[in-house]
């Protein structure tokens, strides 16, 4: 039997990192430990484009969706603001289709945001029965992911003043580093965005863009996960994993509403 990093078993669950949404909402942010991948993936990787193979990556969104209780569904993610409306246990396809961000109404339907270096952004309003997800890499937090789910999420019944939202590991803004014109193009749009590295070049802070963006449309509970994933191996990362000639896997945030 193969072991994972740090000598977990493959067979043992996933470990996620659980965020309080509200009573009757599951949430979390998957770490690698817990799937079926031998590496480079190692272990839990969920996302069906780097490589690794299928029916794996399906025995991983599998165990994902045992923690969550109910099926993830995943978008096809194209750093874009098109927001997928989720309406039934049966889309926990491979795919929903084209979308950065999606929205769900019904108990017991999972959504699923896969990142590896972008920020997993998870969304609910408890009272109006409504829970959503945003992919926010560079593009799409320029273009304003973050305010077309909450669009959505308000067209679906719910108000923003009492959605609680939780931003994921992700690239920080101390080692995201970027083209100065790059930073200067995003930070025009999302000027929170604007940041230098420790060592002193040009840096992207996106998770303070996605802050910045849920606090300006009224959200008032957000709650920000700190960890970089570019230095915290307990996480996929793109920019790590690149850095070493290597490819790498993908993490998700995922959310739904209990019940059946």
């Amino acid at each position: 039997m193969q072991h994972g990093r740090g000598g977990v078993d493959d067979a043992a669950p996933p470990v996620v990192l659980e965020v309080d949404l509200g009573p009757g909402v599951r949430a979390g942010f998957t770490t690698r430990a817990g799937g079926v991948s031998p590496e480079p993936w190692q272990s839990l990787n969920l996302g069906l484009n780097v490589t690794d193979d299928a029916a794996r990556v399906r025995a991983n969104r599998a165990r994902a969706g045992a923690w969550l209780g109910a099926p993830v569904a995943f978008a096809s993610q194209v750093h874009g603001t098109d927001v997928a409306v989720v309406t039934d246990r049966g889309s926990a396809a491979d795919s929903v289709g084209e979308a950065d961000a999606m929205v769900a109404v019904a108990a017991g339907v999972g959504l699923g945001v896969l990142v590896a270096d972008c920020v997993p952004v998870l969304l609910a309003d408890v009272e109006a029965g409504v829970v959503g997800v945003a992919h926010a890499g560079r593009r799409g937090l320029a273009h304003g992911v973050v305010p077309a789910v909450l669009d959505a999420m308000r067209s679906a019944g719910a108000s923003v003043g009492r959605v609680r939202a939780a931003v994921g590991p992700s690239a920080c803004g101390r080692c995201y580093e970027v083209p100065a014109t790059m930073r200067d193009e995003v930070a025009l749009a999302r000027p929170a965005t604007w940041s230098t590295t420790t060592w002193g070049t040009p840096a992207l802070d996106l998770p303070a863009g996605v802050v910045a963006d849920l606090e300006a449309a009224g959200v008032a509970d957000v709650v920000h996960v700190g960890a970089c994933t570019i230095e915290d191996e307990r996480f996929f990362s793109h920019r790590r994993a690149a850095r070493g000639g290597s490819t790498t896997g993908r993490f998700a945030g995922l959310v739904a509403l209990a019940g059946a």
